[in-house]
């Protein structure tokens, strides 16, 4: 996308117009809208008009009226001309110069593939015979057939770009002197042949992890090697290596990243505290889960005078142990995070970090990073100071023991944790008040044996000693995020001077390159869907703008408390929402109800975190601005690392639910439909949460047809209706632990039995709408 200035366009114009060329020139492959255009250029362009020379009065909202305005006219001119098309009614993308795409695969069970939008638009979808030898998760190129009329867009990979990873787990099946390895997961398609000497002793049955080294042009099968015998199927160690090698986490840190660590000196030197404010005599705390070994952030506080209060919150200073471009930094960015599974945790630092040097243990001297801020009974913030500090933590409180205090009044620190919870309530109140939603997922929880295998289930409860920590936590990301996204700078060549005074040249006004955590607001299709499927249990949800809609779902998450429906219903509505990201370009967080936020506080499990120090530390000292385009793709991987681990954390869980049923084969139990697909229908147990499948093959009472426009099943003949959230009892059939799958037989249900449906039914089968947000995948479009 080309930009040329006419000698008659006006430098407002012109400003917004290379605004505009540079948003779409940096993401060619997303679409936009003229109100995320604007919310991008608000800032930029109120600073803009600031500096031109004889600007007249106005307010802010009227100049952002005007700047919407000029937005909607421009995209309208440019696609007018070609260099934009509009995907959908309102979505600009740029148009595209070839026939050639690239982007991430990824492959289905029957083996299509699709090569996946960056937004919302439709994905390529890719035949079995085309995907030639790319694998789930690769970047690859993919040539575009023509589309033709009411068809989807289809293509076909001739290039393997990058391969997402190059070792797989999977089951050894021995051959004569060669073997295959049969991998896991079910993205993963094509068995990987393994020569005789390559084997490194493995044994049939066993669970390994298996590198690919080839992959010869006309070879149906790449060829690999066994880099790591895991163990036999079944044993709780072999599994949940198997579950961190399959999402790309190493089981362990390399020996040149474990030396590096050991060599970091733990003492604090009289000459480093001289540089930092010393909060060792304030009274500090920390506040953490029963089981926690490191320990990100501690809290301080003291009177300030004038009946205000000073509040420290104190974070591990993790940059001052961990410098750049060292080996444990680029260990610490490839891992991105810390990975929680049932049974453990996969540290982003090394122990001696992690569990030692940075984390705020009680009864020790610590070096933090800290956002202290003074505030009034009201929790309105007066003052807010950032800079490096010394700390002593008095007391490690677990969250039950700071919950008893709370409820009881008495014990350790009883007055500061009281003021604080306070003050926290009132923090939560003008967040909640300002658009704040309040999504409280259910977490499952194990009662694991010495063995490691699961006894029991309890859910994990958020209570008000959580709810302290989280809103100092976030007052802390918002205002680093506020200090530093408030800072711009001026780029380009300025005001021209002399005969044409009013002509700018270049002028350009952005923020400072920073990470953001960004949550953008619901997406319109799913919100309207997700409305309509409330609606049927007698919720109302109101889709008009932002705040009605948040302020809609808080209601429905009060409402649907303790009720049986409350899980499938928050869930459905988290699904209405985007997902949040790390990205340098700052919308806001919808969710929190932020216009500025990011991730400050856990530096010891989150590299973002770590990022964020480093920036912080350098825009206070006035250092000079980083690399925008090199920090986004740090951001990328830190969000695509978040997501893996996340997905790991899921798939541990979901291997010990299917444990967990392993010896109750036969017992019947209540649930509630959490899914419905052209397949089956998912269903939770309300006891445990464990979640498995009724196959719809195996409801012999009725050809059941899907209506993914109401998200349930009709049976052809009865009209029996089982829909999305309907209570049913069902009996466990099956727990195969090899596929982490639980297969249900459905009850009798006399609820269901309902022939009167079938006409309404079959109508509203027939009268389906377009495509919304809750459905299922199309066969052709199977996701995972």
């Amino acid at each position: 996308m080309s930009k040329k200035k006419r000698k008659d366009e006006n430098p407002v114009e012109h400003f917004i117009l290379s605004e505009l060329y540079k948003a779409f020139n940096q993401h060619p492959n997303r679409s936009f809208n003229h109100k995320q255009l604007a919310r991008h250029l608000r800032e930029p362009y109120f600073d803009f008009i600031d500096r031109l020379p004889a600007s007249p009065e106005q307010n802010r909202e009227e100049l952002g009226e005007e700047l919407r305005n000029e937005i909607i006219r421009l995209l309208g001119d440019l696609a007018f001309k070609g260099e934009l098309i509009e995907v959908e009614r309102g979505k600009f993308k740029l148009k595209p110069k070839h026939s050639y795409l690239e982007g991430i695969i990824d492959i289905t069970a029957s083996g299509a593939a699709f090569l996946l939008s960056e937004n919302d638009e439709d994905d390529v979808f890719i035949a079995p015979r085309n995907v030639r030898q790319a694998l789930h998760g690769d970047r690859v190129k993919v040539f575009l057939y023509a589309k033709h009329r009411n068809q989807r867009i289809e293509g076909e990979v001739v290039e393997v770009l990058e391969r997402a990873r190059t070792e797989f787990v999977g089951t050894v099946q021995l051959v004569g002197k060669y073997a295959f390895v049969v991998p896991d997961s079910p993205k993963m398609l094509i068995d990987i042949f393994i020569p005789g000497h390559l084997l490194s002793n493995a044994e049939q049955g066993q669970k390994v992890m298996a590198e690919i080294v080839d992959w010869p042009k006309n070879a149906k099968n790449p060829m690999g090697r066994i880099s790591r015998v895991l163990g036999w199927p079944g044993e709780n160690d072999a599994e949940m290596h198997s579950i961190l090698a399959e999402y790309g986490f190493p089981l362990e840190f390399p020996a040149h990243v474990e030396k590096e660590s050991e060599a970091i000196a733990e003492e604090i030197t009289p000459q480093e505290i001289r540089k930092r404010r010393d909060f060792r005599s304030v009274p500090t705390f920390t506040i953490d889960p029963i089981d926690a070994k490191d320990f990100d952030d501690a809290l301080s506080i003291r009177p300030a005078g004038d009946g205000r209060w000073e509040i420290g919150i104190h974070i591990a200073d993790v940059t001052h142990y961990i410098r750049e471009h060292t080996r444990l930094d680029k260990e610490a960015y490839e891992r991105a995070t810390s990975v929680y599974l049932v049974d453990r945790t996969i540290p982003m630092l090394p122990e001696k970090l992690s569990n030692g040097v940075c984390s705020l243990r009680p009864g020790e001297d610590k070096l933090c990073f800290s956002v202290v801020v003074v505030m009034d009974e009201h929790a309105k913030v007066h003052d807010t100071w950032f800079g490096k500090t010394v700390i002593f933590s008095d007391k490690r409180f677990h969250y039950d023991e700071a919950q008893a205090v709370i409820e009881t009044g008495q014990g350790p620190f009883s007055e500061e944790i009281g003021l604080m919870h306070r003050l926290a309530q009132r923090l939560r109140t003008e967040r909640f008040r300002k658009g704040a939603i309040a999504f409280e997922k259910v977490e499952v929880k194990f009662q694991l044996d010495e063995q490691g295998r699961p006894i029991g289930v309890y859910l994990k409860e958020s209570k008000d000693a959580n709810k302290l920590i989280e809103e100092f936590m976030l007052l802390a990301n918002r205002s680093v995020a506020e200090f530093v996204g408030k800072r711009h700078r001026v780029t380009g060549q300025g005001m021209k001077k002399g005969k044409h005074q009013e002509e700018v040249e270049h002028l350009t006004v952005e923020a400072k390159p920073f990470v953001y955590r960004v949550h953008e607001g619901p997406v319109n299709e799913r919100l309207q869907s997700f409305a309509a499927f409330a609606g049927r249990w007698g919720y109302q949800i109101k889709t008009g703008n932002d705040r009605e809609i948040a302020h809609s779902l808080n209601d429905l998450m009060k409402s649907v408390r303790g009720k049986k429906e409350q899980n499938v219903l928050e869930q459905l509505a988290i699904r209405s929402m985007s997902k949040a990201v790390y990205t340098t370009d700052n919308v806001g967080h919808y969710g929190l109800a932020f216009d500025y936020y990011t991730h400050f506080t856990s530096p010891i499990r989150r590299y973002p975190d770590v990022l964020v120090h480093r920036l912080l530390e350098r825009y206070l000292a006035s250092g000079q601005d980083v690399d925008v385009e090199a920090l986004e793709e740090q951001c990328k991987h830190c969000t695509a690392m978040e997501i893996k681990a996340s997905d790991a954390e899921r798939t541990s869980i979901k291997y010990k639910q299917v444990e967990f049923l392993q010896d109750k084969l036969g017992q019947t139990f209540d649930g509630i439909i959490s899914g419905v697909t052209e397949w089956g229908l998912y269903v939770e147990l309300s006891e445990n949460k464990c979640e498995g499948l009724v196959r719809l093959r195996e409801l012999e009472d009725d050809f059941y047809e899907f209506d993914d426009t109401n998200l349930r099943v009709i049976g052809s003949r009865t009209g029996r209706v089982y829909s999305l959230g309907d209570a049913v009892r069902v009996t466990v059939l099956k727990a195969d632990l090899q596929r982490r799958q639980i297969d249900f037989r459905m009850e009798r249900n006399p609820e269901h039995h309902t022939p009167l449906m079938e006409a309404e039914a079959r109508r509203s089968s027939r009268e389906r709408p377009g495509r919304n947000g809750f459905r299922a995948p199309k066969k052709a479009k199977k996701r995972r």
